[in-house]
């Protein structure tokens, strides 16, 4: 995850006095194969989970 969504994030967080819990996500490919799988960064606030990738 870039640094500047998470300082944004936790910026946010901060004013709304909560405490986000941030799970980085990954590229993951499947061998012999040309398929890829992207996982999103996930981002867990008061229980509610956003998904959320880099440049959206």
């Amino acid at each position: 995850m870039e640094m500047a969504l998470k300082n944004k994030i936790e910026f946010i967080c901060s004013f709304c006095n909560t405490t986000p819990i941030i799970h980085n996500g990954s590229i993951r490919t499947i061998e012999h194969t040309n398929i890829s799988y992207v996982g999103p960064h996930s981002i867990i606030i008061k229980g509610i989970t956003f998904l959320v990738f880099n440049y959206c």
